[in-house]
Parts: C-alpha cells; sequence; structure tokens
C-alpha cells in the first residue's frame, strides 16, 4: 500500500510568532496547521500535523502534493523553516492491521509449543520487536 509513497517528506512551514505562542502553517497543504507555547512546541506539534496530513493522503490514494520550496513568501514577523517527517512511525502507529503469515517450525518445537499453550502470534511479535528494536 505505501509502496508508492516515499517513506521520508521535507515541506517548508511558515512560523509566526504571536503575543502568547507560535503558529505554524504548511503553504503546500492547506488546512495542516499546528501551534504550540513555544518554538520548539511548535514545531514539534508541527511535524505531528504533518505526518498525519501526508498520513491521510496515503490513505485515501491520493497523490502528496509536491513541496514548493523556492515560492514561499514571510511577512516581518513570519519564518521559514523546514520541517522533515519520517512516515515509517506514524504508519506504524496508526496502520496496525494484522497480516497473516505462514511460517515452518520443527515438529518437536511446535508439540512443546502447544503443550505449555503459547501463543505463536504473540511470540513472534514480541521476538520480531525485540530483534529489530521497535517499541
Amino acid at each position: 500500500m505505501y509502496k508508492n509513497y516515499p517513506d521520508e517528506y521535507i515541506y517548508p512551514a511558515i512560523i509566526e510568532q504571536c503575543e502568547n505562542c507560535y503558529n505554524v502553517t504548511f503553504p503546500d497543504l492547506p488546512g495542516c496547521v499546528a501551534s504550540g507555547n513555544t518554538l520548539k512546541e511548535a514545531v514539534d506539534e508541527a511535524r505531528e500535523g504533518l505526518a498525519l496530513h501526508l498520513w491521510g493522503f496515503e490513505q485515501d490514494g491520493e497523490p502528496v502534493p509536491q513541496p514548493k520550496f523556492n515560492d514561499i513568501q514571510a511577512n516581518s514577523n513570519e519564518v521559514i523553516c523546514y520541517v522533515d517527517v519520517n512516515m515509517f512511525n506514524i504508519r506504524a502507529k496508526m496502520d496496525n492491521r494484522s497480516v497473516k503469515k505462514t511460517l515452518t517450525i520443527p515438529w518437536y518445537l511446535n508439540e512443546l509449543a502447544e503443550q505449555k499453550k503459547i501463543n505463536f502470534s504473540q511470540l513472534l511479535q514480541v521476538a520480531l520487536k525485540e530483534r529489530l528494536g521497535v517499541v
């Protein structure tokens, strides 16, 4: 499903400093906005908002708008920055559907595991997460 989409994106964003907060907008993605009380909080929220916004395009099977880096204008109370996202983490978080796998193990392991009432799917998930360093 995600093979037609890149794993990483970078989009230009405009950060507007207001009296009590920072607002972030993405000129190439109308409706994708974020804010925070501090600059760090605003950028963190922008990154999460960007990831969710792009994930929506992916889920709907729509083309993701290409970022335009040269056509951005900022006002005196605004700064242009670039926000990057790695989509693997958001995809893993949002798309938690199960995938059926067929595997082969030695007979004696199957016998022992069934005697101990081991859940093969759960054990495989735990082992894969541990081996891959996934939380």
